[in-house]
């Protein structure tokens, strides 16, 4: 069995078992779990507004992965994604509705501004790290809460002591009238084509460019590549800020897409940190954060539909996709036995 192959099926068999044991868990609980994953299929999947609704839920969970998963493959743990995520947010909400513009340039411009925002809030923990050996991890735990009040400030600041920005202008919009008129009215909007065009992006950046082979090569071993010549701190910064630019993109879904506004918030809107659960699953490859990224969104939108349905409380969900988590995490023991399998088969 090769090593590809045992790439694909750790994550594979981590969710099987972590349904099963979700069911366990159900049946423990007093529910059942058969009509509770008919209840989550049928909220994912029942018609076509409840998949349009699923698409728009993965949307910003498939950029905030991406933006955790860039920074793993360079050697960085950006725990920072949910801060950039909120600056994000507000920088295209207000790009969104401060000027009036033709759309070819408004909704460009509003994105540019979400990706400016969230690379700025990275850079800064990447030049702590880079500059003064600031671990990344402090650093940018400590800049989500400061980006959650510094947004929260802004925007009463700018809705006169409102709780949300004004509506953005149609221009910058990424709703589209033929998508919701395709999935009967759902919230389903054109981010879904940005964040697959930033999936090739993070490809693309990696694996085809030699900037992309210096971030990964720091990430590995950082002496052996400042003895290459290549430049640590330069790179380290590069990699943050790059990785803060997709989180801030994850905000502009939510900015220009979902709300089409901005408001306060009395907590993290937890994108961000799910980003790390779905840039594990994914094995933070571009392609792997794509199926994490839809389990998670699917799951999200889909457990909505439980309490109605099968009366199952939505902790359920969250008790299964920690379990999944749990199992991906452990994912070594099961890497471990499928490769002991391999080499029975091998030897008879």
């Amino acid at each position: 069995m090769s090593n590809r192959v045992i790439n694909i099926l750790v994550p594979v068999i981590s969710i099987i078992i972590g349904l099963i044991v979700g069911a366990i868990v159900m049946v423990v609980s007093g529910y059942d779990p058969i009509q509770g994953y008919i209840a989550l299929w049928t909220g994912i999947f029942g018609d076509s507004y409840s998949i349009g609704n699923t698409i728009r839920q993965i949307t910003p969970y498939l950029l905030a992965g991406l933006a955790v998963a860039f920074a793993f493959r360079t050697g960085l743990f950006n725990i920072g994604v949910e801060g950039q995520l909120i600056l994000g947010w507000l920088a295209a909400a207000w790009v969104g509705y401060a000027f009036e513009l033709p759309k070819i340039i408004h909704l460009p411009l509003a994105l540019l501004a979400a990706a400016v925002a969230g690379a700025f809030w990275a850079f800064i923990a990447g030049f702590l790290k880079a500059k003064f050996k600031v671990h990344e991890v402090i650093a940018t735990i400590m800049l989500n809460y400061t980006a959650l009040y510094i947004a929260n400030a802004v925007i009463k600041r700018l809705s006169d002591g409102s709780f949300k920005t004004e509506r953005i202008h149609e221009s910058a919009s990424l709703r589209s009238p033929f998508l919701r008129e395709l999935t009967d009215n759902s919230s389903l909007h054109y981010g879904i084509i940005v964040a697959l065009l930033m999936v090739v992006v993070m490809w693309f950046i990696l694996e085809k460019t030699t900037r992309g082979y210096e971030l990964k090569a720091v990430g590995f071993n950082k002496n052996a590549a400042e003895y290459a010549g290549m430049s640590v701190n330069k790179n380290i910064i590069l990699a943050m800020t790059i990785s803060g630019m997709f989180a801030g993109l994850g905000g502009a879904m939510e900015a220009l897409g979902t709300f089409q506004n901005a408001s306060i918030k009395p907590g993290f809107t937890g994108i961000g940190f799910d980003g790390i659960a779905v840039a594990l699953l994914g094995a933070n490859t571009p392609l792997g954060v794509v199926f994490g990224a839809s389990l998670f969104g699917s799951l999200k939108y889909g457990a909505l539909n439980m309490p109605n349905a099968a009366g199952i409380p939505e902790e359920i969900v969250s008790i299964i996709i920690a379990l999944i988590i749990f199992f991906v995490a452990s994912g070594y023991i099961i890497r471990v036995g499928l490769q002991k399998l391999s080499k029975k088969k091998e030897g008879q």
